[in-house]
Parts: C-alpha cells; sequence; structure tokens
C-alpha cells in the first residue's frame, strides 16, 4: 500500500475532497483499486463513486460479477452505478471488434457518471503487465513515440494509480488482506490479441529471458513518456515559429525554414500537429502522409497532395500550406493508412504499372507477372476497364488513383481484430475470387452483396437506396470482378468477399489519390 501511495504522490493523482468515480468489473485489479481508494477516502475526506459495466456477453458469470461488485460497494458504503449493455449487437452495429467496442463503452460510462456525479477523477485500474502487454501490442502493430510510451499515470483526469504494481503484486496484497475477487474465464481464451500477449508471449519473456522483463519495460516506457514530453515542448515552441495562421479561418502555413533548420523529427511532429488542427482529429492519418507534406517542400510550388479528412496540402513559395477542402464526395478521394507501403511485393523494376481508362495502352515493366493488361476498348454502353496488378501498384492518371495490392497468408495466431478498419484500405479472401479484379465505373448487370446470408443487389439500386446523388453514380470507381462488385470505393465492401476463418490467403487493397 505505501508503494501506491508513493506513486499516487508522486504524480499528484489525488487531492482532498476529489470525488473519484472508480471503474470496477470485480476481477482482482479493480478490487485492489476499490481497496486502495478506501484507504485514501478515510485519509483525505474524498468521496468514491463505482462504476460497474455488464457486457451482456457471459451470462450468468456476468451476473455473478455484478452480484459480487454490489456487495462489495455496499459493504464498504460506495455509491455503484451499473450499465448492462448487450455488446455483441452493438459492436456489430459500430463496426468493431468486442476488446475496442468494450473500451469505448466503458468509458463512455465513466463520463456519463462523472458528469452526473460531479466527478473530478476517472480511476482505472491498470498495472504494469497491462502497459507492457500495450507497449508489445503498439510495437507489433507500428507505431511512434507516444505508443512506445505506453500508458500515462495521469491523463487529464483518467488516473491510474496502480501502474506501480505488477499482477503478482496486486494478487499478493489482496490475499493478504482475505479479500476475494472474481474471475473471467474470457481472460484466458487466446482469441483475443491482448490475451496472446497475456498468455503466450510475456510468459516467455519472463521465464527465458528475464524474470523481471515487465518491470524494465514498464521502465523504459516512463523514460519514454518524459523524452515524449520534452519532444511536445520542442513541437509546441516550433508550431509558435515556423507556422502562421493568417488567412481563412482553419488554413495553416508551415514555412519552409522549419525545413531548413530543424531536424526531421522535429518536422514530422509540427507536420502530424498541424494536420490534426487542420481536420479536427487524426483518424486515417498515418506516416505516409505525414512524410508526403514533408516531401512537398523539395517540390515546385504549385504541387499538392490530398489527404485524409478533405484535407489539402499545397507548396507555396513561402513553404507548405494546408486547409480543409469542401467535403464534396464527387471532388476527391482521401489518401489512405501506409500500413502496408513497405510490405508492397515489388517486381520487375519496382514501378508501378500504369492504366489509361481513355482506350490508350497500359504500361508495364518487361517480365512483371500479372501486369496490368490493356485498357481496352469497352463494348458500347460499357466503361473502361484496368485489371489490377497484382501483388503491385497500379497507376490511373485519369482517375488520379493509385491501387496497391498485397497477397499474404492468414497467419495461425491471426485474430479478426487485425482487419483493418481503415475507410479506404480493405481485406479480401483472395482464393474465392474468381476472375481478375480490375477498377472501373458502374456497368449494367452489376450486383453486390450485402449481407453474411448472401443476399445480391443491384448496384443501381444499391445506389438510389444509399441516396447516392444521380451526378455522383457513374463517377464512384468500384473494383470488380466481372459483374461482381467486390468494393465500392469510399463506401462499401461486398459481404461475399470477406476475409473468415476458412481464409487461406488475404488480398489487401490500397487506394491512394495524389495530385501532382
Amino acid at each position: 500500500m505505501e508503494k501506491v501511495r508513493a506513486y499516487i504522490e508522486r504524480y499528484h493523482m489525488i487531492s482532498a475532497e476529489d470525488h473519484i468515480i472508480a471503474g470496477i468489473s470485480g476481477g482482482a485489479d479493480s478490487v485492489c483499486l476499490l481497496c486502495v481508494l478506501l484507504d485514501i477516502r478515510d485519509r483525505l475526506g474524498i468521496s468514491l463513486t463505482a462504476v460497474h459495466v455488464n457486457h451482456g456477453l457471459r451470462g450468468e458469470a456476468a451476473d455473478h460479477d455484478e452480484t459480487f461488485v454490489r456487495e462489495l460497494c455496499g459493504k464498504y458504503s460506495v455509491p455503484l452505478e451499473v450499465f448492462r449493455v448487450d455488446l455483441e449487437s452493438i459492436s456489430k452495429n459500430r463496426k468493431q471488434s468486442h476488446e475496442e467496442c468494450g473500451r469505448n463503452i466503458r468509458r463512455e460510462a465513466f463520463e456519463k457518471v462523472c458528469i452526473k456525479r460531479k466527478g473530478t477523477k476517472i480511476a482505472l485500474a491498470h498495472h504494469q503487465n497491462d502497459n507492457a502487454e500495450t507497449l508489445l501490442w503498439n510495437l507489433a502493430r507500428g507505431t511512434g513515440l507516444a505508443g512506445l510510451g505506453g500508458i500515462r499515470p495521469v491523463n487529464e483526469r483518467y488516473i491510474r494509480p496502480l501502474l506501480c504494481l505488477s499482477r503478482d503484486e496486486i494478487e499478493d496484497f489482496l490475499k493478504k488482506r482475505g479479500q476475494g475477487y472474481c474471475t473471467d474465464d474470457t481472460n484466458n481464451y487466446t482469441k483475443y490479441t491482448r490475451n496472446k500477449l497475456r498468455h503466450l508471449v510475456i510468459p516467455v519473456l519472463e521465464k527465458e529471458v528475464n524474470f523481471q522483463s515487465v518491470r524494465h519495460m514498464n521502465e523504459v516506457m516512463e523514460q519514454l513518456r518524459e523524452v515524449q514530453d520534452y519532444m511536445e515542448q520542442r513541437t509546441a515552441e516550433a508550431l509558435r515559429e515556423y507556422v502562421r495562421t493568417e488567412g481563412p479561418p482553419g488554413y495553416f502555413l508551415i514555412t519552409k525554414e522549419l525545413r531548413e533548420k530543424e531536424p526531421d523529427i522535429l518536422c514530422t511532429m509540427v507536420i502530424r500537429k498541424v494536420m490534426e488542427l487542420a481536420a479536427g482529429e487524426m483518424r486515417d492519418m498515418g506516416r505516409v502522409h505525414i512524410r508526403g507534406v514533408l516531401d512537398l517542400f523539395q517540390k515546385q510550388s504549385g504541387r499538392s497532395l490530398d489527404l485524409p479528412l478533405f484535407i489539402r496540402a499545397v507548396r507555396t513559395y513561402e513553404g507548405v500550406a494546408l486547409y480543409r477542402k469542401p467535403e464534396s464526395k464527387a471532388e476527391v478521394l482521401p489518401a489512405v493508412s501506409g500500413r502496408a507501403e513497405e510490405s508492397l511485393h515489388a517486381a520487375g523494376d519496382g514501378s508501378p504499372a500504369v492504366c489509361r481508362l481513355s482506350g490508350e495502352a497500359a504500361v508495364s515493366p518487361p517480365g512483371r507477372k500479372d501486369a496490368c493488361r490493356a485498357a481496352h476498348s469497352p463494348p458500347e454502353g460499357e466503361n473502361p476497364v484496368c485489371q489490377l496488378q497484382i501483388p503491385g501498384e497500379t497507376r490511373i492518371p485519369d482517375m488520379g488513383l493509385t491501387i496497391r495490392c498485397v497477397i499474404f497468408p492468414k497467419t495461425m495466431c491471426f485474430s479478426m481484430e487485425e482487419i483493418p478498419q481503415k475507410v479506404y484500405t480493405k481485406w479480401f479472401d483472395y482464393d474465392i475470387i474468381k476472375k481478375a479484379p480490375c477498377i472501373r465505373t458502374r456497368q449494367g448487370g452489376d450486383q453486390i452483396t450485402i449481407d453474411q446470408a448472401g443476399h445480391r443487389q443491384k448496384l443501381k439500386s444499391w445506389f438510389i437506396n444509399e441516396k447516392i446523388p444521380a451526378g455522383e453514380r457513374e463517377s464512384i470507381p468500384c473494383i470488380a470482378s466481372g459483374s461482381d462488385i467486390l468494393w465500392i470505393l469510399g463506401h462499401r465492401m461486398s459481404s461475399a468477399y470477406q476475409v473468415t476463418g476458412r481464409t487461406e490467403r488475404i488480398l489487401q487493397i490500397e487506394v491512394v489519390k495524389e495530385e501532382n
């Protein structure tokens, strides 16, 4: 307990008269958190409200956990707010994994109670093992400095008093105190990504590399958070020195002096911050977009780059300007994440296949397999077609698009949570695609599968049902296999080609638009 008290004081987590909203699941971690807060309540005179979320996934076991939490809070006179939700249904509606959706639902519940009860802090029960899992997860998926820092002890009003403890220390504390807790059997299911790290990776590190691996990872993350804080301070200084906001609202000019005087790491952090300020968020923004803006500094004035969220970057005489364009679907197809940019299967001389949909011959390096065939002159009444380079990269100048295709095997430890949720990156079951995929606009007879039951709908009817303006329908690009639509770019993909447990090879298609 003294270790936790010192940690709380070090990060100034709790002050006298705070009203703390605590997430209590009934597991060892959250029960330990409640015990710690009860001790502080008696010493500092703070007030507590507990929040329990029943996700409705585990039937009687979940109800047992809820009952346990009710009795525990009742024993210590802690007010309790219980939320009962249908996680299965909500995750499907939001198109999120159970893990992601569950986290979001819990956070929404904490925020709601915090407002209702006029809370000042929200306490969560993350510990050192959780932080180590977060670091490994971020490293495996790709991350920046912020991700390497793991979970912060204090993040605005969120506090995590147990980040100084390991899971073993928490269980030892409860054992000595004689305090019981609930055990969630789903924590042992290795179908979830975090559980894979918890049960298959970290134990190997502790047993076969160093038994203090978790503690060492937490020490490194603490140092990296200090580095991040310093770099964010430098970024704020550079924003004031090199970024101008004169002009229309939402217009940002990054002056060329930034690129000339500062190191790449600071330049990229400034660009990222400006992109976030211009768009209001960083969803669908990735390192490929930051590098694209950085490269504009070396190009001629007038060159531009379209980014996600309707942001455009333009090279000017003074530097690079970023601003938000009108949100017109017909005007722009945003670029996508660079997640697989470096894993493209290049062939020949590495240059992309080029296909013009105006009837000109496609250009492709000699010897390239599955090269983009000549864009043929289509039968009367049909639109031009360009077959995709798979694997490889296909440029379609007429549409201003680059299509990047990668084929890779589904691994034994594959989880559905790995499927990207990006608007312009999609995964398909490659082996069930019968005809070579191509990109084109709509043609007569096109159909798309709209659900897992295999129900199909004419593309024309789908456009009508989705209220797509008639003037836009002819210009919307589609990835097609014959008359079967795999993906209506910017809208939806077919349910028939989604990755499943039977999938052996995955086709990733990534779409990028760049204006020169």
